[in-house]
């Protein structure tokens, strides 16, 4: 054990009444002897001295020990807990000290119980120094009632108006989402001080409200109150919310030409704008100039690069970090999946877990299992799921609702519901997110129930929970249940319809056929209909071959959008299926004169981990010579079945029968069909996903290939999915 520098004097023995009261006691050497504490040994020597001469028990040596115990630097919770439960009456300031430091612990709610047991076992009253500290404790639980009840208690004790309890009170609110009463307290501060300004400025920066945060700060120069770097960490995060780079740039100019103190966290501030703003040559330049840089630095540069999509120039920052942390990785694998590069994702998080660098937490896991749903990669989503399991992960409503979507993107909508079942805790996010993945999978009724189930638990519905239970509706037929829904959205759940509740309730009457009844909803539509409206009836009008309103839907569509190909294409179908082949012919003579060219169809299919992509017509894939085999193997049993190519889903005018049903033949879900029977195990299902909706030829081709060759297929494609086992669809859709 390690001993002081200096011996302990001689210390007397004082009476457990004793109360030292004269300025010669308070001045004791042994309190000397705990300020120069530099470790618990030495103070546990004292504490020991303490008790063997009495000293401890006198009320205000006491709280000398107890005050060292918590708030030193070497101090230990448990260890101070213990010396104030030693203490036979604190004083105030030790039930002060000990709400303080639970606060600012991972415990801020015995902060709360400790304060409450002082005011039923004490004879002392909350003082000014006492609110501010339990205040801090109810803001770290987000405890807006228990927040509320201290601003009456401190009310009660004619303390609202301390600027210190104000300046907490306003913290606690904004915490807790309370714009309005924080901002009721700032206004009835009498003298705000720079405190004052800075948390009621960044308070609303964080939540969004960039506009007030920068008027704040008008009225805070006009009040002559002086800016510090607090207060522009807060005015920059408000100009990055903007995304308003000439603000930036001038609040920048005003920090140098006021002179403010630049220290590494303000300095951070401006690189965040900067880059938010999308201007990473400003980034770059104050970047180059930072004479210290730490974690956050560096990852707010890689980040400017990622969500930019200078992924290259992202990855090298992050090689050339002098310490990586999982942050930083997580900006990078993030910007690969925001942008719609989950191979690249997917393979950095391999890269992660290989080199070891940092352990892959929660955001990361989000990031790469979203990267799996959207490639259909169950086979990597479910070595995810293990590692959860194996690291004993919690899964928390984030990585619940990721997982539920993962399995319902991939076709396993019995393992989502399986992930479902298995937490305890579900957010309107987890229900969101299951009643989604029973809508793409078909099973309306299912959805609507969970619906209901929902409700039942008091979870409130939000408008994503509204769009998933009409999208049910749409892809199971049920009309009625829609109108339903869509006419009880204000009235009864308080939610104004958005322009894609709007396009769902489209949607849902062009799909049972009622276009006249879905025109005439679009035509009363109290808001300006967007291009997914127009899209839906565009939809709808080629599953059942209405040329005049697809016409009408093509021409609203491509006036708010001149270069959506898709609309050509649902055009062009929608000519093909009725026999208007001069019509076909002359859309493509427009695209080829426009430049616009049809998105190429490409199928991904994931075998023992690794994702294989075919694009229409390929030939690239090293198995080529064996897939289109296999292609060739399949059309002749399809023929010998009865099966005759359906070549009204032929975008181009093609004269030639044998040239059409070649053109057909190269549809990419179909190479990868092909692929699927050589190479995914017999006893797994033909997992496949698509990102263009699957022509009806596919659709046919899919259902008897899964008789011929007894296997499950599940192809996914834009809009939902097909399940095919034994030759039945158990999809309903209308072709």
């Amino acid at each position: 054990m390690e001993t002081l520098s200096t011996p302990l004097p001689s210390l007397p023995r004082y009476s457990t009444s004793l109360t030292v009261n004269n300025d010669h006691d308070h001045d004791h050497p042994v309190f000397l002897h705990i300020k120069q504490c530099t470790n618990s040994s030495q103070l546990g020597q004292i504490h020991a001295q303490m008790l063997r001469t009495g000293l401890f028990f006198d009320p205000y040596s006491a709280s000398k020990l107890f005050a060292a115990s918590a708030l030193l630097p070497f101090s230990s919770l448990d260890y101070a807990r213990k010396v104030f439960d030693q203490i036979p009456k604190p004083n105030l300031h030790s039930w002060n000290t000990l709400i303080r430091v639970y606060a600012s612990s991972p415990e801020p709610l015995q902060g709360i119980l400790i304060f409450l047991r002082m005011v039923h076992e004490s004879p002392y009253y909350p003082n000014k120094f006492t609110f501010p500290f339990v205040i801090k404790a109810a803001a770290e639980i987000f405890s807006l009632c228990v927040g509320q009840a201290l601003h009456g208690l401190a009310i009660k004790a004619s303390l609202g108006a301390d600027v210190f309890i104000s300046n907490s009170l306003i913290h606690l609110y904004l915490s807790c989402g309370d714009l309005d009463s924080a901002y009721r307290v700032f206004t009835m501060i009498g003298e705000k001080d720079v405190v004052s300004w800075n948390s009621m400025i960044t308070g609303l920066a964080q939540r969004g409200c960039a506009e007030k945060a920068f008027q704040l700060f008008q009225e805070m120069e006009e009040e002559g109150v002086k800016p510090n770097d607090v207060t522009m960490v807060g005015v920059l995060s408000a100009c990055a919310k903007k995304l308003d780079l000439e603000l930036g740039r001038w609040v920048c100019s005003y920090i140098e030409r006021k002179g403010i103190r630049v220290d590494l966290t303000l300095s951070n501030a401006m690189l965040d704008m900067y880059t938010k703003c999308g201007s990473l040559e400003d980034a770059k330049r104050l970047f180059d100039m930072m004479e210290e840089k730490d974690i956050v630095t560096w990852t707010t540069m890689l980040d400017g690069y990622a969500k930019l999509g200078e992924y290259e120039t992202a990855k090298q920052v992050l090689d050339t970090m002098p310490r990586q942390d999982i942050a930083a990785w997580n900006a990078l694998i993030s910007g690969y999946e925001q942008n719609g590069k989950s191979k690249e994702a997917l393979s950095l998080y391999h890269e992660l877990q290989q080199i070891q660098i940092a352990k892959p937490d929660g955001i990361t896991l989000v990031s790469a299992l979203s990267a799996c749903a959207q490639l259909g990669a169950m086979g990597i989503g479910e070595c995810i799921h293990a590692y959860v399991k194996e690291q004993g992960i919690k899964l928390n409503c984030h990585l619940t609702t990721s997982l539920i979507d993962m399995y319902s993107k991939c076709g396993n909508i019995k393992k989502a519901l399986d992930v479902f079942y298995s937490v305890d805790r579900r957010d309107v996010f987890v229900w969101s997110a299951m009643i989604a993945g029973l809508a793409m999978h078909g099973q309306g009724r299912d959805a609507i129930d969970l619906f209901s189930r929902m409700q039942e638990t008091m979870i409130k519905p939000n408008s994503v929970t509204f769009t998933n239970v009409l999208c049910a509706c749409s892809h199971a037929g049920l009309v009625k249940e829609g109108k339903t829904f869509f006419n009880q959205m204000e009235p009864v759940y308080g939610i104004r319809p958005g322009v894609q509740h709007y396009s769902c309730m489209v949607d849902i009457l062009g799909r049972a056929g009622l276009l006249e009844e879905a025109v005439e909803f679009i035509e009363k539509m109290p808001i300006l209909p967007s291009d997914s409206v127009w899209g839906a009836l565009l939809g709808a009008c080629q599953i059942h071959g209405n040329v005049e309103l697809a016409e009408l839907a093509c021409r609203h569509l491509l006036e708010l959008d001149p270069e959506n190909n898709g609309a050509y294409v649902l055009l062009s179908n929608v000519y093909a299926k009725t026999g208007k082949w001069d019509g076909v012919s002359r859309l493509r003579k427009h695209m080829r004169v426009t430049g616009l060219k049809k998105e190429q169809g490409c199928s991904r299919i994931e075998v023992n981990g690794v994702i294989h992509e075919f694009l229409a017509g390929d030939n690239c894939h090293p198995l080529s010579k064996e897939i289109y085999s296999k292609l060739d193997e399949i059309v002749v049993r399809l023929k010998s079945a009865g099966y005759v190519p359906n070549k009204s889903h032929l975008l181009q005018l093609i004269e030639e029968d044998e040239m059409q049903e070649h053109a057909l033949n190269l549809h990419s879900e179909k190479l990868a069909i092909a692929f699927g029977l050589q190479y995914v195990e017999v006893s797994q299902p033909i997992r496949i996903i698509k990102n263009l909706r699957v022509c009806g030829d596919c659709h046919s081709v899919a259902k008897l290939v899964s008789r011929l060759y007894n296997r499950e297929i599940i192809l996914r494609d834009r809009y939902r999915f097909h399940h095919f086992s034994g030759g039945n669809c158990s999809c309903k859709d209308y072709w």
